[in-house]
């Protein structure tokens, strides 16, 4: 088992903690540099869909890994930024600036929608977040003479200040680049002041307020930062599909994001990416499984949504940390055989008799 013995602070603040994380991480940047060009197309457009729907599962897992407010309605956040995105490029905004503007517009909508999680939490938050869900799909099918309605609305090509391009490996390496940044963002959050809060707002409100901890503030600003990054998400989505309309950011689309982060290891940021490739994977593994399922069980509607229920199932009962967690335990595992005790992740029934004064 690997023990680090720290020198100064800089080593306590460095994000590669040793060198293996810099061997591995490494080699995984590598790997992602080469990808477009020793992989056919098939394969980089779904990296580029994980990439999109990682950037999207950190903002769900900063709200509700990190400060335990549940969202049902995410899939709200990135139509909004979508359809900033598509007005903005058919107005002739570059690229960056409508990316920004796309961001900045969802994170506004998200403090608004986040003023309900200062009255309510728990199942009655997500039900206001699924409502405002409703509304924004409602707005968008109604608004024809911005959003296009039922219609739809296309989405231009990337404009880079002039220079346009419609190229799919471009197209993946501004990907990488921000999902790189979002994950670096996201990271340096966590270890901040406000990060801190965020958690400490998860494991107790009334313990963070007595400590100080502005809950309206830390909590308004968590769905603005979710929702920037969902309308981040949302706006690469649509220059790839080149094509948005209201029911691509419905409530299934919000269940697809509620499960990124319940399979992927709520509170992790690994989790985040673990259950973008779990999302991206799965109907791709289903088709190949089709071939080899008897025609009347692989012909059946619904085996997709049959599939990813059971295994949201399998992950409740039998591993709630999600795939993230699995993978703690096998690497804890490897790292103090044969000495690995069977019950040393078990969670604490425990909690703070703070919580009783309610």
């Amino acid at each position: 088992m690997r023990f680090i013995f720290k020198l100064s602070y800089d080593q306590d603040i460095r994000l590669a903690k040793h060198s293996g994380h810099v061997f591995w991480y490494g080699l995984l940047l590598m790997s992602l540099l080469l990808a477009p060009w020793v992989l056919p197309a098939y394969w980089s457009t779904l990296i580029t869909l994980t990439m999109i729907y990682g950037i999207v599962g950190l903002g769900l897992m900063l709200l509700s890994g990190f400060t335990g407010l549940f969202s049902i309605g995410h899939a709200a956040f990135m139509g909004v930024g979508a359809y900033m995105q598509a007005v903005l490029t058919s107005m002739g905004w570059p690229f960056p600036i409508a990316l920004l503007c796309s961001m900045a517009v969802s994170a506004l909508v998200g403090a608004v929608v986040g003023l309900p999680a200062l009255r309510v939490r728990g199942i009655y938050l997500a039900i206001a977040t699924l409502a405002f869900a409703f509304i924004v799909q409602e707005v968008l099918v109604r608004w024809e003479s911005i959003t296009g309605g039922n219609r739809g609305l296309a989405v231009g090509m990337i404009d880079l200040f002039g220079w346009k391009t419609s190229s799919p490996t471009v197209f993946y390496y501004v990907c990488l680049i921000l999902t790189i940044l979002a994950t670096l963002g996201v990271l340096n959050l966590l270890r901040s002041a406000t990060g801190r809060a965020f958690v400490a707002i998860r494991d107790s409100e009334i313990s963070a307020q007595s400590m100080g901890v502005n809950l309206a503030r830390y909590k308004t600003l968590s769905f603005a930062v979710s929702a920037a990054l969902a309308g981040l998400g949302g706006a690469l989505s649509a220059h790839m599909l080149r094509f948005i309309s209201p029911d691509q950011f419905g409530i299934v689309q919000s269940i697809d994001l509620l499960l990124i982060v319940i399979i992927g290891g709520l509170g992790s940021v690994h989790g985040a990416f673990f259950g973008a490739i779990f999302l991206i994977a799965t109907p791709q593994a289903i088709s190949l499984a089709k071939d080899f399922l008897p025609s009347a069980l692989g012909q059946t509607v619904g085996l997709q949504s049959l599939v990813y229920g059971l295994i949201l199932i399998a992950f409740v009962l039998f591993e709630p940390m999600g795939i993230y967690g699995r993978w703690v335990k096998i690497r804890t595992w490897f790292e103090l055989a044969p000495l690995y005790r069977k019950g040393l992740f078990k969670r604490q029934k425990s909690f703070q008799k703070t919580e009783r004064l309610k």
